[in-house]
Protein backbone atom coordinates (compact mmCIF):
# COMPACT_ATOMS: atom_id res chain seq x y z
CA UNK A 1 0.00 0.00 0.00
CA UNK A 2 1.20 3.85 -0.67
CA UNK A 3 2.25 5.03 2.30
CA UNK A 4 3.05 8.45 1.33
CA UNK A 5 1.83 11.74 2.48
CA UNK A 6 0.58 12.56 -1.53
CA UNK A 7 -1.17 9.47 -1.84
CA UNK A 8 -2.59 10.16 1.75
CA UNK A 9 -3.74 13.82 0.25
CA UNK A 10 -5.54 12.36 -2.91
CA UNK A 11 -7.53 9.72 -0.06
CA UNK A 12 -8.61 12.64 2.09
CA UNK A 13 -9.74 14.63 -0.78
CA UNK A 14 -11.72 12.07 -1.61
CA UNK A 15 -13.16 11.49 0.53
CA UNK A 16 -14.24 15.07 1.13
CA UNK A 17 -15.66 14.97 -2.55
CA UNK A 18 -17.48 12.24 -2.10
CA UNK A 19 -19.64 13.57 1.39
CA UNK A 20 -19.64 17.00 -0.20
CA UNK A 21 -21.07 15.73 -3.55
CA UNK A 22 -23.68 13.27 -1.73
CA UNK A 23 -24.86 15.90 1.51
CA UNK A 24 -25.43 18.44 -1.91
CA UNK A 25 -27.75 15.87 -3.27
CA UNK A 26 -29.01 15.16 -0.07
CA UNK A 27 -30.09 18.47 0.56
CA UNK A 28 -31.95 19.69 -2.18
CA UNK A 29 -34.16 15.94 -1.64
CA UNK A 30 -35.07 16.51 1.79
CA UNK A 31 -35.31 19.85 2.02
CA UNK A 32 -38.15 20.22 -0.79
CA UNK A 33 -39.33 16.93 -0.41
CA UNK A 34 -39.37 17.71 3.83
CA UNK A 35 -41.74 21.23 2.85
CA UNK A 36 -43.97 19.61 0.07
CA UNK A 37 -44.46 16.56 1.80
CA UNK A 38 -45.43 18.26 5.12
CA UNK A 39 -42.64 16.30 6.98
CA UNK A 40 -41.07 18.44 9.78
CA UNK A 41 -38.75 15.38 10.48
CA UNK A 42 -37.11 15.45 7.20
CA UNK A 43 -37.14 19.01 6.78
CA UNK A 44 -34.55 18.77 10.42
CA UNK A 45 -32.77 16.42 8.34
CA UNK A 46 -32.32 18.20 5.17
CA UNK A 47 -31.42 21.67 6.97
CA UNK A 48 -28.63 19.30 8.75
CA UNK A 49 -27.54 17.96 5.07
CA UNK A 50 -27.62 21.81 4.15
CA UNK A 51 -24.96 22.99 6.79
CA UNK A 52 -22.30 19.80 5.76
CA UNK A 53 -22.69 21.08 2.31
CA UNK A 54 -21.40 24.74 3.91
CA UNK A 55 -18.70 22.87 6.10
CA UNK A 56 -17.69 20.54 3.14
CA UNK A 57 -16.88 23.60 1.20
CA UNK A 58 -14.94 25.54 3.70
CA UNK A 59 -12.80 22.32 4.79
CA UNK A 60 -11.92 21.33 1.13
CA UNK A 61 -9.78 24.48 1.00
CA UNK A 62 -8.52 24.29 4.50
CA UNK A 63 -6.90 20.77 3.23
CA UNK A 64 -5.65 21.90 0.10
CA UNK A 65 -4.06 24.52 1.93
CA UNK A 66 -2.41 22.21 4.75
CA UNK A 67 -0.63 20.34 1.92
CA UNK A 68 2.01 23.46 1.32
CA UNK A 69 5.38 23.00 2.36
CA UNK A 70 7.17 23.94 5.16
CA UNK A 71 8.62 27.52 5.58
CA UNK A 72 10.06 29.99 7.94
CA UNK A 73 7.27 30.56 9.45
CA UNK A 74 5.96 27.26 9.92
CA UNK A 75 9.02 24.84 10.22
CA UNK A 76 6.62 21.89 10.26
CA UNK A 77 4.55 22.62 7.39
CA UNK A 78 0.81 23.45 7.77
CA UNK A 79 -1.18 20.36 9.01
CA UNK A 80 -2.33 21.66 12.16
CA UNK A 81 -5.20 23.22 9.91
CA UNK A 82 -6.37 20.02 9.29
CA UNK A 83 -7.56 20.00 13.12
CA UNK A 84 -8.72 23.50 12.71
CA UNK A 85 -11.26 22.56 9.71
CA UNK A 86 -12.45 19.51 12.34
CA UNK A 87 -12.90 22.40 14.76
CA UNK A 88 -15.04 23.99 12.41
CA UNK A 89 -16.81 20.53 11.54
CA UNK A 90 -17.98 20.34 15.47
CA UNK A 91 -18.75 23.98 15.33
CA UNK A 92 -21.49 23.96 12.47
CA UNK A 93 -22.79 20.06 13.29
CA UNK A 94 -23.73 21.74 16.99
CA UNK A 95 -24.64 25.27 15.28
CA UNK A 96 -27.01 23.23 13.11
CA UNK A 97 -28.57 20.74 16.43
CA UNK A 98 -29.65 23.61 18.19
CA UNK A 99 -31.25 25.29 15.31
CA UNK A 100 -33.43 21.98 14.81
CA UNK A 101 -33.84 21.61 18.32
CA UNK A 102 -35.89 24.09 19.33
CA UNK A 103 -38.04 24.16 15.92
CA UNK A 104 -39.13 20.97 16.93
CA UNK A 105 -40.13 21.47 20.12
CA UNK A 106 -41.79 24.54 19.35
CA UNK A 107 -43.76 22.72 16.46
CA UNK A 108 -45.01 20.01 19.08
CA UNK A 109 -45.92 22.70 21.49
CA UNK A 110 -48.08 24.11 18.77
CA UNK A 111 -49.83 20.83 17.81
CA UNK A 112 -50.54 19.63 21.25
CA UNK A 113 -51.71 23.38 22.52
CA UNK A 114 -53.95 23.60 19.51
CA UNK A 115 -55.25 20.40 18.32
CA UNK A 116 -55.61 21.05 14.96
CA UNK A 117 -55.69 18.51 12.38
CA UNK A 118 -52.16 18.38 10.14
CA UNK A 119 -51.33 17.06 7.27
CA UNK A 120 -49.52 13.72 7.48
CA UNK A 121 -46.05 13.26 5.33
CA UNK A 122 -46.45 12.20 2.08
CA UNK A 123 -44.57 8.21 0.97
CA UNK A 124 -42.23 10.08 -0.76
CA UNK A 125 -40.81 11.56 2.67
CA UNK A 126 -41.06 8.46 3.88
CA UNK A 127 -38.65 7.52 0.80
CA UNK A 128 -36.20 10.22 1.26
CA UNK A 129 -35.61 8.65 4.58
CA UNK A 130 -34.74 5.19 4.28
CA UNK A 131 -32.84 6.07 0.83
CA UNK A 132 -30.68 8.56 3.16
CA UNK A 133 -29.96 5.78 5.80
CA UNK A 134 -28.73 3.55 3.15
CA UNK A 135 -26.47 5.92 1.37
CA UNK A 136 -24.98 7.69 4.82
CA UNK A 137 -24.24 3.87 5.34
CA UNK A 138 -22.04 3.44 2.77
CA UNK A 139 -20.72 6.72 3.33
CA UNK A 140 -19.86 6.32 6.63
CA UNK A 141 -17.91 2.67 6.13
CA UNK A 142 -15.75 4.15 2.92
CA UNK A 143 -14.93 7.48 5.22
CA UNK A 144 -13.93 6.46 8.02
CA UNK A 145 -11.81 3.28 6.31
CA UNK A 146 -9.63 5.99 5.10
CA UNK A 147 -10.10 8.03 7.65
CA UNK A 148 -7.98 5.16 9.82
CA UNK A 149 -5.67 4.24 6.88
CA UNK A 150 -4.53 8.03 6.68
CA UNK A 151 -4.97 9.59 10.18
CA UNK A 152 -6.53 12.54 9.18
CA UNK A 153 -8.82 14.17 11.95
CA UNK A 154 -10.85 16.17 9.28
CA UNK A 155 -11.44 12.78 7.62
CA UNK A 156 -12.56 10.96 11.30
CA UNK A 157 -14.85 13.67 11.57
CA UNK A 158 -16.45 13.80 8.16
CA UNK A 159 -16.95 9.75 8.98
CA UNK A 160 -18.38 10.36 12.18
CA UNK A 161 -20.76 13.06 10.94
CA UNK A 162 -22.05 10.53 8.41
CA UNK A 163 -22.85 7.98 11.39
CA UNK A 164 -24.61 10.77 12.97
CA UNK A 165 -26.79 11.08 10.10
CA UNK A 166 -27.85 7.41 9.96
CA UNK A 167 -29.46 7.73 13.04
CA UNK A 168 -30.75 11.38 12.21
CA UNK A 169 -32.69 9.29 9.04
CA UNK A 170 -33.69 6.51 11.23
CA UNK A 171 -35.30 8.97 13.87
CA UNK A 172 -36.99 10.81 11.28
CA UNK A 173 -38.24 7.94 9.02
CA UNK A 174 -39.51 6.13 12.51
CA UNK A 175 -41.21 9.87 13.06
CA UNK A 176 -42.91 10.04 9.59
CA UNK A 177 -44.33 6.74 10.01
CA UNK A 178 -45.73 7.24 12.79
CA UNK A 179 -46.91 10.78 11.53
CA UNK A 180 -48.75 8.97 8.39
CA UNK A 181 -50.49 6.41 11.08
CA UNK A 182 -52.36 8.95 12.87
CA UNK A 183 -49.69 10.48 14.92
CA UNK A 184 -48.41 14.14 13.31
CA UNK A 185 -46.84 15.17 16.69
CA UNK A 186 -44.06 12.37 16.23
CA UNK A 187 -42.76 13.73 13.02
CA UNK A 188 -41.58 16.93 14.92
CA UNK A 189 -40.83 15.22 17.73
CA UNK A 190 -38.56 13.12 15.82
CA UNK A 191 -37.04 16.15 14.43
CA UNK A 192 -36.04 17.04 17.89
CA UNK A 193 -34.37 13.15 18.40
CA UNK A 194 -32.24 14.17 15.00
CA UNK A 195 -30.95 17.48 16.99
CA UNK A 196 -29.70 15.26 20.32
CA UNK A 197 -28.41 13.05 18.00
CA UNK A 198 -26.44 15.45 16.14
CA UNK A 199 -25.59 17.84 19.26
CA UNK A 200 -23.63 14.75 20.65
CA UNK A 201 -21.97 13.76 17.54
CA UNK A 202 -20.63 17.58 17.24
CA UNK A 203 -19.24 17.47 21.27
CA UNK A 204 -17.18 14.29 20.20
CA UNK A 205 -15.67 15.96 16.98
CA UNK A 206 -14.35 19.12 19.32
CA UNK A 207 -13.81 17.02 21.56
CA UNK A 208 -11.41 15.10 19.55
CA UNK A 209 -10.47 18.00 17.60
CA UNK A 210 -9.10 20.31 20.25
CA UNK A 211 -7.25 17.56 21.54
CA UNK A 212 -5.15 17.38 18.39
CA UNK A 213 -4.41 21.25 18.69
CA UNK A 214 -4.04 21.14 22.26
CA UNK A 215 -1.21 18.83 22.03
CA UNK A 216 -2.72 16.18 23.67
CA UNK A 217 -0.75 12.96 24.98
CA UNK A 218 -0.79 10.26 22.21
CA UNK A 219 -2.73 6.89 22.15
CA UNK A 220 -1.10 4.07 23.86
CA UNK A 221 -0.60 2.09 20.49
CA UNK A 222 1.89 4.80 19.34
CA UNK A 223 3.47 4.50 22.84
CA UNK A 224 3.90 1.57 22.89
CA UNK A 225 5.45 1.87 18.88
CA UNK A 226 8.54 3.65 20.29
CA UNK A 227 8.97 1.47 23.75
CA UNK A 228 8.97 -1.31 21.02
CA UNK A 229 11.94 0.52 18.75
CA UNK A 230 13.60 1.84 21.84
CA UNK A 231 14.24 -1.86 23.97
CA UNK A 232 15.18 -3.18 20.11
CA UNK A 233 17.77 -0.65 19.55
CA UNK A 234 21.26 -1.84 20.76
CA UNK A 235 23.16 0.66 22.81
CA UNK A 236 20.16 2.31 24.76
CA UNK A 237 20.52 2.27 28.03
CA UNK A 238 17.57 4.37 29.54
CA UNK A 239 14.85 6.77 27.92
CA UNK A 240 15.13 10.02 30.23
CA UNK A 241 11.96 12.02 28.57
CA UNK A 242 9.51 11.27 25.57
CA UNK A 243 7.62 13.64 23.88
CA UNK A 244 5.02 13.51 21.00
CA UNK A 245 3.65 16.44 19.53
CA UNK A 246 0.75 16.06 16.59
CA UNK A 247 0.53 18.36 13.39
CA UNK A 248 -2.99 17.02 11.79
CA UNK A 249 -2.38 13.25 10.94
CA UNK A 250 1.89 13.33 11.53
CA UNK A 251 3.53 13.34 14.66
CA UNK A 252 7.03 14.97 15.87
CA UNK A 253 8.67 12.86 18.30
CA UNK A 254 11.46 14.08 20.62
CA UNK A 255 13.83 11.46 22.86
CA UNK A 256 15.98 11.86 25.55
CA UNK A 257 18.13 8.74 25.83
CA UNK A 258 21.16 7.35 27.84
CA UNK A 259 24.47 5.75 26.34
CA UNK A 260 27.39 4.11 27.88
CA UNK A 261 29.20 6.94 29.33
CA UNK A 262 32.57 5.30 28.21
CA UNK A 263 31.12 5.90 24.62
CA UNK A 264 32.76 8.78 21.42
CA UNK A 265 30.91 11.34 19.98
CA UNK A 266 30.43 9.40 16.88
CA UNK A 267 29.54 5.86 18.68
CA UNK A 268 26.72 8.05 20.42
CA UNK A 269 25.45 9.32 16.82
CA UNK A 270 25.21 5.93 15.71
CA UNK A 271 22.97 4.34 18.11
CA UNK A 272 20.53 7.86 18.01
CA UNK A 273 20.80 7.14 14.32
CA UNK A 274 19.46 3.78 14.66
CA UNK A 275 16.67 4.62 16.52
CA UNK A 276 15.50 7.25 14.19
CA UNK A 277 15.49 5.03 11.38
CA UNK A 278 13.67 2.02 13.32
CA UNK A 279 11.26 4.79 14.49
CA UNK A 280 10.03 6.10 10.89
CA UNK A 281 10.09 2.46 10.03
CA UNK A 282 7.47 1.52 12.32
CA UNK A 283 5.39 4.29 12.73
CA UNK A 284 3.83 5.11 9.15
CA UNK A 285 3.12 8.78 10.14
CA UNK A 286 6.02 10.16 11.88
CA UNK A 287 7.13 13.37 10.12
CA UNK A 288 10.26 14.35 12.18
CA UNK A 289 11.93 12.98 15.10
CA UNK A 290 14.78 13.97 17.10
CA UNK A 291 16.60 12.03 19.29
CA UNK A 292 19.00 13.48 22.42
CA UNK A 293 21.71 11.33 23.77
CA UNK A 294 24.13 11.69 26.68
CA UNK A 295 25.69 9.47 29.12
CA UNK A 296 23.40 7.63 32.16
CA UNK A 297 23.38 9.42 35.41
CA UNK A 298 21.63 7.74 38.41
CA UNK A 299 18.67 5.14 38.11
CA UNK A 300 17.29 4.38 35.01
CA UNK A 301 13.15 5.75 34.27
CA UNK A 302 11.11 3.78 32.15
CA UNK A 303 9.48 5.08 29.29
CA UNK A 304 7.11 7.90 29.07
CA UNK A 305 5.25 9.64 26.46
CA UNK A 306 4.03 12.88 27.37
CA UNK A 307 2.80 16.25 26.10
CA UNK A 308 5.27 19.26 26.08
Amino acid sequence: MDRTPDHHDKRNLLAVNLALIANAGLAVLKTSIGILGHSPALLADGINSTSDVAYGIIVKVFIRKARKPADDEHPYGHRQLESIAAVIIGAFVLTTAVAIFWDAINRVYDLLSTGADVVGASAGAQFAAVFTIGLKILLSWRTRRIGRQTGNPVVLAIASDHRNDIFAAAAASIGIFLARHGYPWFDPLAGALVAVVILRTGLEILRESSGDLMDTVPTAELRKKVEACVVGTPGVLAVEEMQAHRFGPYFVINLTIAVEGAMTVAEGDAISARLERALHQEIDLLQRVHVHYHPLTGSPLPPRISAP
